[in-house]
């Protein structure tokens, strides 16, 4: 599987959870585009990071806001918060209130943006 196609099948995946207005843990995610072994965790994040890059660039919402961990907390991995310091949307911790909160309003965007006809 390219890299195109594992972005574009991500994005297929995550366009329909936007509609459902639902999350999806990244082990899920993974199950889901059939992403395959070895380091298929990694081929994930990366091809999200990807499409971070993408939808920032576009001036769209980030449809990876969808992808969550399957801790207690329910945030995004680390390495969605860094790369949101990077694009310079978020300058707090990966963890606590202001993640959250950051959080949420990324998620609120990218289900309203990404589920309905403007985005999907």
């Amino acid at each position: 599987m390219t890299d195109d196609t594992l972005r574009r099948q991500l994005r297929r995946i995550l366009e329909s959870l936007a509609r459902e207005q639902t999350t999806v843990t990244y082990r899920d995610l993974a199950r889901l585009a059939e992403v395959p072994p070895p380091q298929t965790i990694h081929k994930l994040t990366e091809a999200l990071e990807a499409t971070m890059r993408e939808d920032h660039a576009a001036g769209t919402p980030l449809i990876a806001a969808l992808v969550v961990s399957r801790g207690p907390s329910g945030l995004p991995q680390r390495g969605f918060f860094d790369l949101l310091r990077t694009l310079g949307r978020y300058q707090g911790p990966d963890e606590g209130p202001q993640a959250e909160e950051v959080f949420q309003e990324e998620l609120m965007l990218a289900w309203d943006y990404w589920g309905s006809q403007r985005g999907g």
